[in-house]
């Protein structure tokens, strides 16, 4: 029974001890690892940063790189074999991270050159339609096609009475002796068409209105 007892109280204090051990380990971890990555980044910030801003060519990306780096390291800090190296091991995140910051820029650039090249490519089309482009031709086709849209609105009579006055060139006796009407009945079917047309033409005027008006 005295055995059995003290077997029992000297389980209960190897336990004990254990877990103190265990406690002191865990708390003197704790109390190391930020004095570790506050000597890291106090001793190799400095020195990581200029590696990165050597092929970045930017000090605020570079500083972003080390920062993101550091704190990599420290979020994955259990996964790592005792014996490693840290500061190598970060160094080694930094390049990469370059690495990736480079081959972003790479893709950027690419993507500026190919739309550069369509930009360019757009503006010279733009410059060789407006060099073969006919002002003249351009406007009066517009303008034309008005014209005949707004003409075959208009009752046959009124059209073919205008059409024989400002097309093809008959005075106001030649057309009324054809329609069989009063020179006056003339003037007011022309006067109909050209403010039906002075409407539609709006937009055109300094350059049709000779054609049409007078």
């Amino acid at each position: 029974m005295f055995l059995k007892k003290n077997l029992r109280l000297f389980i209960l204090h190897s336990h004990f001890c254990y877990l103190c051990i265990k406690y002191m380990k865990k708390a003197m971890s704790d109390t190391l690892e930020p004095i570790t990555f506050n000597q890291l980044f106090t001793d190799y910030k400095g020195r990581f940063t200029r590696f990165a801003q050597t092929y970045v060519r930017n000090m605020v990306v570079a500083e972003d790189i080390v920062i993101d780096s550091l704190v990599y390291y420290w979020e994955n800090r259990e996964r790592l074999d005792e014996n490693t190296n840290i500061p190598a091991y970060v160094l080694t995140v930094v390049k990469h991270k370059c690495l990736n910051y480079l081959q972003q820029q790479q893709i950027h650039k690419d993507i500026e050159e190919s739309i550069q090249s369509h930009a360019e490519w757009e503006l010279s089309t733009r410059i060789a339609t407006l060099e073969a482009c006919n002002p003249s031709e351009l406007f009066n086709a517009e303008a034309m096609e008005i014209v005949n849209r707004t003409l075959a609105k208009l009752p046959s009579r009124t059209r073919e009475i205008f059409i024989m006055s400002r097309m093809q060139n008959m005075s106001h006796k030649e057309i009324a002796a054809k329609m069989d009407i009063s020179t006056k009945g003339v003037e007011f079917h022309i006067g109909k068409a050209l403010k039906e047309l002075r409407i539609s033409l709006k937009d055109y005027l300094p350059v049709f209105l000779y054609l049409f008006f007078y």
